[in-house]
């Protein structure tokens, strides 16, 4: 019988991943704000009464009924247990991720596909990409608090990434939008992508999801019409959207203009930001082949535009930093990490409304996550908008003859 090696690399890891939720289980049981697992609507087959603050179709209370046969203490260690779980899995759909390219696109040049070995990622890597995922702010925020985000994130990413010819891609995506309503975006990236393959997913997933608003109809046909005639409109209704836990741009603007009702500006600013994130995601798409980066922008312009975007909804920040390290941008990875570690907007005064009073200087610390998404648009939209892409040194030995660009071109130049 052939026995697993134990290597130091190996032991290093099982011991970092100890520390970390060893670490963990002190930090929540010296935190005032102990591990919570939201009890959420009370559902039955014939009642169903939805708290003012929830902001989940029906369809949401129905998936989750089994949750409620549980006693709590059980229901508490399940779901922190399951977290963890789906970090490590997040983890390795991440690289999977990262490395995910789509048919070749009719472009005049790009870099050579990212390196990634098989498997993706050993157990070891991601032990260790786990101990240190844990104390990114939105993930530990899930795991203590119970939240879904890792669950919704792990689904979408597996969809999104499968082969366009698969059997039924987008369905669980559609489900996952009928669970929370800003995944919704992702169909229309798929039916704007440009590829019939695309298209057909997400017509698929927007049957599944009017088969969710069709299933809270038939359980639940009061509360399915109470929530998509009047309660989906109410954007307030999700919680306080001027306190700092709100990341979407929402929060930033009622923040900057000291004020719980942004209005005008602030519906205007989602509008532009959802069509040019919903045009950058397709031109990277169609124009330079880069359909990670057409996913996450997709991604990034659902959680502006989101009337609420809590801080553990941007979990979508181990999917970035793995696109970031697998292009080896090595630099810009550990400053978003440093933003998603720093937890700067728990720094700014919040008693009493002091949200609302912020100076300018403490702007940037109470919006952090928003400022930096805004900043990676950007930074998608210069990259889409150059007309061919330096190669450094190293790239242009290692490239393919077919792939340099013409001697004669700026572009080509070599800085």
């Amino acid at each position: 019988m052939t026995y697993p090696t134990v290597t130091v690399r190996s032991l290093l890891a099982v011991g970092a991943f100890a520390l970390s939720l060893t670490a963990l289980a002190v930090f929540a049981a010296l935190c005032p704000a102990a591990p919570f697992v939201p009890t959420g609507p009370t559902v039955s087959f014939t009642e169903y009464v939805q708290p003012a603050s929830a902001a989940s179709p029906p369809f949401a209370a129905i998936l989750f009924v089994p949750v409620t046969w549980l006693p709590v203490a059980t229901l508490k260690a399940v779901v922190v247990v399951g977290n963890v779980l789906l970090l490590a899995l997040l983890v390795r759909l991440s690289w999977r991720f990262a490395a995910h390219r789509h048919a070749p696109t009719p472009v005049r040049f790009s870099l050579p596909p990212v390196p990634v070995p098989a498997p993706v990622l050993s157990w070891v890597p991601v032990l260790l990409c786990v101990a240190v995922a844990l104390w990114l702010e939105p993930v530990l925020r899930t795991v203590l608090f119970g939240e879904i985000g890792l669950a919704l994130t792990c689904v979408v990413l597996w969809d999104l990434t499968r082969p366009d010819h698969a059997l039924g891609k987008g369905f669980a995506l559609g489900v996952v939008a009928g669970v929370e309503l800003a995944p919704a975006l992702f169909i229309a990236y798929l039916l704007l992508a440009g590829r019939p393959d695309a298209v057909r997913a997400g017509l698929t997933a927007l049957g599944s999801l009017i088969g969710t608003m069709l299933l809270g109809a038939l359980v639940l046909p009061g509360a399915s019409l109470d929530f998509w005639t009047l309660r989906v409109f109410e954007t307030g209704r999700a919680g306080e959207g001027w306190t700092t836990d709100n990341q979407s741009l929402q929060g930033l603007f009622a923040r900057a203009l000291h004020t719980t009702e942004p209005g005008v500006g602030w519906a205007v600013a989602c509008v532009v930001i959802t069509f040019a994130g919903l045009w950058l995601a397709r031109r990277a798409v169609v124009r330079k082949g880069l359909e990670t980066w057409g996913i996450l922008v997709t991604a990034l312009t659902a959680l502006l535009v989101s009337p609420v975007s809590w801080s553990h909804h941007w979990v979508w920040c181990l999917p970035l930093l793995a696109v970031l390290l697998a292009e080896g941008r090595w630099r810009t990875a550990a400053a978003v990490a440093l933003v998603f570690a720093a937890r700067t907007f728990r720094l700014v005064p919040h008693e009493g409304g002091a949200e609302l009073r912020l100076p300018w200087w403490q702007q940037p610390l109470a919006s952090p996550y928003a400022l930096l998404g805004l900043a990676l648009l950007a930074y998608v939209a210069y990259r889409c908008h150059a007309p061919r892409t330096r190669m450094t040194l190293r790239q242009r030995a290692t490239a393919p003859a077919g792939q340099l660009p013409a001697s004669n071109s700026s572009a080509s130049t070599i800085r």
